[in-house]
């Protein structure tokens, strides 16, 4: 994969977004005389593959040396900054789905819900996505002059990447630039309207250069990709442009549930539940996959990063915790959860004190063990709250992932299963659709999580508020909850409180222009153009 070139070329496009503070080591010759200029990068058709390697790399990895040494990015913690972990940070975090003890400068505002315009995390989720937003938009300018269908899909796919990336901005910042092409000129904001207007114009566009559902390579994006990025902006539509969109939810969910995806009922280790073999090592292959729609792939060996499902895995283990169990060398003391996502499962045991330790539910994976059900302080001791054993890098055999440090699990970005309580809340909204079906698409997600249709509910049961919960029990940790909260008013108000939300041990309401997230002082420095986001 030539590198090299892609990272120069982003020193000119960067510069149009705002952020030229933060980036590392961009200069404007080759790193060393055997690198690859552009006019290698696309020469022909495998050449602008390996290019497109790199736009799909971004989203995983942070630099060109492997977990650290040679940033994409600088200004920020090489691992830290990562995008999946950025992502967690700012959609987990800040709710009631997570907690972490740790007291880096920053870190602890996002649970309390004070952070500011200058935050470290909140500046390094702008700049991996204004990265990626770059990378993206030099491929797709140089792809262009080859003469090849093959090279058609790669630019379909690296728009649908810059659509993703530009979904998240409108989501976690609001108004945002918008920036196709490369410049250096300085961009205004675009509003969240104009954002989301871009992001569905694209994915409609594109959709027709996309590969067909199972098509491409595993890892890779086909229609189904953007289809259900269409059926999530189209249930968020309401809270990004003030227009209910729920019919369109519906019919773009049906069309991905139509595809050729299924979801993964391979119970591959025998356990009881095929829910787990999505967060194994072996989730490329044990079945999962065909869940998947896309996933960001990570390999012990070949791809190292400090974010991932490496910080996922490590983060959440600590204190008495066997690392060995979840197939690494040693925990990080970090992530735990509250007691209110653990209400959400229904207990089948207790221990003396009268706390849950045991889930019918088979999506509850809790270790509770000399762990208290409540929480004292933030930032706390790792005992504090239930770890979370959800993600693993043992494979489906039991044995371990290829390397104990740096873990082979993929993470998925989009999965069928989201797409299933996408069209069954849209019903509910008033969207159209059958609400059968959506009971029996609720119904199959937790046939799997039971085991049997013992967990199963009927029409009665399909309700807003039991969405909401499913939704929790089915995707917590996975970077929704903060977005799903939001769309159902209560991120910001006192309607729904959770330990130490608004900083409070018992939870409170916050302003709610804290439902986004500010522009990043570097951002606003480094163009005056931009305003700030009310509040900040």
């Amino acid at each position: 994969m030539k590198l090299n070139y892609i990272k120069t070329y982003l020193a000119v496009v960067i510069l149009s977004f705002g952020m030229t503070s933060c980036l590392d080591d961009l200069d404007q010759t080759p790193l060393d005389p055997d690198s690859s200029t552009e006019l290698d990068v696309f020469a022909n058709e495998q050449e602008a593959k390996g290019a497109l390697a790199k736009l799909y790399a971004a989203l995983a990895l942070t630099g060109q040396e492997g977990p650290a040494g040679n940033p994409d990015i600088g200004g920020i913690d090489e691992g830290t900054s990562q995008f999946t972990r950025m992502h967690y940070t700012h959609q987990v975090l800040t709710t009631d789905e997570a907690v972490v003890g740790w007291g880096d400068p920053g870190l602890p505002d996002f649970h309390a819900m004070s952070w500011g315009a200058g935050n470290d995390f909140v500046t390094g989720l702008w700049f991996r996505l204004a990265q990626e937003v770059s990378f993206t938009n030099s491929f797709i300018d140089k792809a262009g002059q080859l003469d090849s269908q093959e090279v058609t899909h790669f630019i379909a796919e690296a728009r649908f990447l810059r659509a993703y990336a530009y979904s998240v901005l409108l989501d976690v910042y609001g108004d945002v630039p918008i920036v196709t092409q490369v410049s250096a000129e300085l961009p205004t904001q675009s509003s969240r309207v104009e954002v989301f207007n871009f992001v569905e114009s694209e994915l409609l566009d594109l959709v027709a250069g996309l590969k067909e559902p199972g098509a491409n390579e595993y890892g890779r994006v086909d229609k189904a990709a953007a289809w259900a990025l269409l059926s999530r902006m189209y249930l968020n539509a309401e809270v990004y442009t003030g227009t209910p969109r729920y019919n369109d939810a519906v019919t773009y969910s049906e069309m991905v549930i139509n595809s050729s995806y299924q979801i993964n009922m391979n119970d591959a280790n025998g356990n009881g539940t095929a829910y787990d073999e999505l967060f194994l090592a072996d989730n490329d292959t044990n079945g999962a996959q065909n869940e998947f729609i896309f996933p960001v792939r990570f390999d012990g060996i070949n791809s190292r990063t400090y974010g991932g499902t490496t910080f996922l895995i490590h983060g959440a283990t600590g204190g008495d915790m066997d690392p060995s169990a979840l197939g690494i060398n040693g925990g990080w003391d970090g992530m735990r959860t509250t007691k209110a996502l653990v209400e959400k499962f229904q207990a089948s045991q207790y221990d003396a004190d009268g706390y849950p330790i045991a889930w019918s539910d088979k999506r509850a994976m809790f270790y509770t063990t000399d762990h208290s059900y409540e929480i004292g302080v933030i930032p706390n001791a790792f005992q504090d709250g239930y770890a979370v054993v959800k993600f693993s890098n043992l494979k489906s055999d039991g044995t371990r992932g290829s390397d104990d440090t740096f873990t082979d699990t993929d993470l998925a970005l989009i999965r069928l299963s989201e797409v299933y309580l996408n069209y069954a809340e849209a019903v509910l909204r008033g969207g159209g659709g059958d609400t059968g079906t959506a009971v029996n698409l609720i119904n199959e997600l937790r046939t799997r999580a039971y085991g049997d249709a013992s967990g199963n509910i009927n029409t009665s049961s399909l309700t807003l508020d039991f969405i909401l919960d499913e939704r929790a029990r089915e995707l917590y940790w996975e970077g929704f909850r903060r977005t799903d909260l939001i769309r159902y008013d209560l991120f910001t108000t006192g309607n729904y409180l959770w330990p130490f939300k608004g900083g409070v041990p018992t939870g409170t309401s916050v302003p709610s222009y804290r439902k986004l997230f500010p522009i990043p002082t570097d951002a606003m420095v480094a163009n005056p153009n931009y305003v700030q986001n009310p509040g900040y």
